[in-house]
C-alpha cells in the first residue's frame, strides 16, 4: 500500500461539511469519520492497541482499525470492481479480519487502513453515485449505498474506538 498521511491531530482531520452536493457531503462525511478513527489510534502503543479492555477479547483498538481496513476493500474493491476478497477471514475463522497477527503493529494497521480509504476514494471518484452492480445473486448494489453503508460502519466502529480508548488511557473527545 501507498504511504498516505495519517491523522494525528484535530487540525490534520478535514472538516466535516455542512453544506455541498450529494457527493460532496457523502464523502465529506465519510472522509470526516475516517480521520476520527485515525486520530482516536493516534499515540498508542502496540500493546495498548492490541490489549482487550471489553468483554469481546476482539475489540481491541488495533482489531477495530484492522477490521474497518479490509470493510473498505471488501465494499469498494471486491463488492464494486469484482476483485478477489484477499480478506484474512475464512469459514473456519470469520473473525480474522479482527485479529492482530504476529508483527503487526499498530503503525502498520493504520498506514494500511489509511491506503485502503485512499483506494476506497479513488474507487468512489471514478465511479456515478447511480452506478451499480450485480450482488449475491440477485441485487443490485450502488455506490450511494455503499458509502452511506461506510459512514455507519465507520461512524459505529469509531464509537467503539472512544470507549477502548477511554477505558486504555482516559483519553476522550475529538
Amino acid at each position: 500500500m501507498t504511504a498516505t498521511k495519517i491523522v494525528t491531530t484535530p487540525e490534520d482531520r478535514v472538516d466535516l461539511p455542512f453544506t455541498g452536493d450529494e457527493r460532496s457531503l457523502l464523502s465529506g462525511f465519510l472522509d470526516f469519520l475516517r480521520g476520527t478513527v485515525e486520530l482516536k489510534l493516534a499515540g498508542l502503543s502496540d500493546e495498548d492497541a492490541a490489549r482487550p479492555v471489553l468483554p469481546s477479547p476482539l475489540t481491541t483498538a488495533a482489531g477495530v482499525v484492522k477490521h474497518l481496513r479490509w470493510v473498505e476493500n471488501y465494499w469498494f474493491r471486491v463488492a464494486l470492481l469484482g476483485h478477489p476478497d484477499e480478506a484474512p477471514y475464512s469459514r473456519a475463522d470469520p473473525d480474522g479480519d479482527w485479529r492482530i497477527g504476529p508483527g503487526e503493529t499498530i503503525a502498520g494497521l493504520v498506514g494500511d487502513y489509511a491506503a485502503q480509504c485512499a483506494v476506497s476514494r479513488e474507487v468512489a471518484a471514478g465511479l456515478d453515485l447511480d452506478h451499480e452492480v450485480v450482488f449475491r445473486g440477485d441485487k443490485r448494489l450502488s455506490v450511494r449505498w455503499v458509502l452511506i453503508h461506510l459512514i455507519e460502519e465507520t461512524g459505529r466502529h469509531s464509537g467503539h474506538l472512544d470507549v477502548v480508548r477511554e477505558l486504555l488511557d482516559g483519553v476522550t473527545g475529538e
